[in-house]
């Protein structure tokens, strides 16, 4: 069964923090149209805060993406790595592993806060947004609503 993955990856730091920036930020797309894509290819995409928070994507082989997939009695089992843990505010606990069906694609998002070792540069923030589908789908799937929505964000302070 076809197996469709888009990631998406924010990155900003404190200045995006209030105001106009933010606004940009928040702004940002969770979800884009796809690209003609090969086989086992995910569309990555990357929005910065230094360049206005413009898209960049390329095709990338689906196993580099942060995400665990497996198919098991007619299921896709999706289930997004957290890394680096260093990276993560704090959160109650992970939620479970989704399971889709045919048809059904998720729409996962986790956060990250970082800073440097010694404490010498600004806070750093990621948001990755994990969209996913299971069985054919056509390009503007991911600018839908997802069958299911996971919101693995933490606080950043």
């Amino acid at each position: 069964m076809e197996i469709t993955v888009q990631w998406i990856r924010t990155s900003w730091t404190k200045k995006s923090r209030g105001g106009e920036a933010a606004s940009c930020r928040n702004a940002a797309p969770i979800g884009f149209a796809l690209p003609p894509a090969g086989a086992a290819s995910a569309h990555v995409i990357r929005l910065h805060e230094r360049d206005g928070f413009k898209p960049h994507d390329i095709q990338e082989d689906i196993g580099k993406v942060d995400v665990q997939l497996r198919e098991a009695d007619g299921r896709l089992r999706v289930f997004p790595r957290v890394r680096p843990l260093f990276g993560l505010p704090p959160r109650p606990r992970r939620p479970p592993a989704v399971r889709l069906a045919p048809g059904q694609w998720v729409r996962w998002q986790l956060n990250y806060r970082f800073s440097s070792a010694a404490g010498m540069r600004d806070w750093s923030y990621w948001l990755d947004t994990f969209n996913i589908a299971y069985g054919p789908v056509n390009a503007d799937v991911f600018l839908s609503t997802p069958t299911v929505f996971v919101d693995e964000q933490g606080p950043l302070r």
